[in-house]
Parts: structure tokens; sequence; C-alpha cells
């Protein structure tokens, strides 16, 4: 099975990225890749797309306003150069919100959450990029490999060198970077602060300024939020 998709913006380079990066990805076909809505509208009419990449900021028509007049909504994903427009996609319940310049990484994630409305349970197995592709890994302390079941985790806090991995019963403190330890996860965590990971599932309350698992309030970074906020109202 492929998933048909679509790629709407006015800038070339842009279009030319989001098509390199699909093609990493097995399992997509990319159906058009158009400079405008209007240019987009006729291939929307005519054909079942799956997933929309739709650029914000367009001229004679908007990604947003075009979006909200469309009769069947394909799950979206906006791309924009602009940070102002996250409360727009939060609004219309878009699957996720990329800032511009946009790294394969956020990519990949963004395609995640695509997956897991598709394949709710077996996302995680089948679609991770980590060297440990299930609901666990291993990490070295004190000369032994301990085993980390993901769903045991709460939270993962950062200390220069170390990170702090806090379990329901328990906290860990190993040596590596959070940003490794990052690579390491599936896509149930994420980052939110520069010295913060959380267990998206564990989320017991959230405000624009912080989340919370159980009593705990982790801060939420102003480099995150842009990303960040969509997510948390669509989860």
């Amino acid at each position: 099975m492929s998933y048909q998709c679509i790629i709407i913006d006015d800038e070339p380079l842009a279009r030319e990225l989001l098509e390199g990066y699909l093609e990493k990805i097995p399992g997509f076909e990319l159906v058009a890749s158009c400079a405008s809505a209007i240019d987009a509208s006729n291939i929307l009419s005519n054909h079942k797309i799956d997933l929309l990449f739709l650029d914000i900021e367009m001229p004679l028509l908007k990604g947003t306003d075009f979006f909200k007049n469309l009769a069947y909504k394909p799950p979206v994903i906006f791309t924009t150069a602009y940070r102002d427009y996250a409360v727009d996609g939060f609004e219309l319940n878009a699957l996720d919100y990329l800032l511009k310049p946009i790294f394969f990484e956020r990519f990949f994630s963004a395609i995640q959450k695509f997956l897991k409305l598709q394949y709710p349970s077996k996302t995680n197995e089948t679609f991770s990029t980590g060297s440990n592709c299930g609901e666990f890994l291993f990490v070295n302390k004190a000369k032994k490999q301990i085993k980390v079941v993901f769903d045991s985790v709460l939270y993962i806090e950062s200390f220069k060198d170390y990170i702090k991995i806090h379990l329901k019963e328990d906290t860990l403190t190993i040596k590596e970077s959070i940003s490794n330890f990052e690579k390491r996860l599936d896509n149930r965590f994420i980052r939110l602060h520069r010295s913060y990971i959380v267990n998206s599932q564990k989320i017991t309350a959230y405000t624009k300024n912080d989340v919370e698992i159980g009593r705990r309030e982790i801060p939420i970074g102003n480099n995150y939020k842009d990303n960040l906020l969509p997510f948390l109202g669509s989860a």
C-alpha cells in the first residue's frame, strides 16, 4: 500500500526539499507538487489524497484559507517560515506544523504522526529509525546493560553530560547527552525544552508554558512552542 501525497508551496526550493524527503520514505507516493493552492484544486478534486503538505503564506490564497474551504479535508501538515501561524494550524486540526527551514528529523517525526493514525498499535515497531525498534531500550550503567521499558518512562532530564531517566518507580542517571538519547526514543517522546524530553502519553495537563506529569511541572522552551502546541492539541 502507498499513501498519495501532494505538496503545495510557492517556493520551488521548498517543494524540492519536501520531494527529496518523501523519496527517502518507502510507501509514500507524490501525486503532484504545486506552486499554488489554485493549481492544486483540480488535483484534489480528482484524486484521493492521503496526506497534504501545505504552505501557509502564499500569493492569492493562503494555505489556511484554502484548507478551510476544502469539501474533503485530508490530513494536513502545514509548512511555513512564519511562527505566527501555529495557532491557525492548531485550530484547523493540523496533523503537524513544520517551521522552515525544515530538517529531515523533524519531517520524519511528522510522518510518524501520520502513520500513527493509520496503524496506532504498530507504528513504534514498524517505522522507528532508532537502533531499538520495539517497546524498550538498554542503557549502560555501572558496567551493566539495564532494560528501560518505554511505557515506564515519565520524562528525561538533562544535567550537562548526564541525563536522569525518571521512571514510575525509580530514577536512572547515566552519562549520555540528551540529544543522543532522544534519537533512541520512539515517537511518543517529545522534546519540549533543551533540558527535557517527556513521554506524551504521561502528560496529565498542559498550558502554553508548561506540561504536567502528575505533580511535576516541566517548562516548555520558547524555541519549542510553535511545533509542540499543535502536537499537544492533536494528542
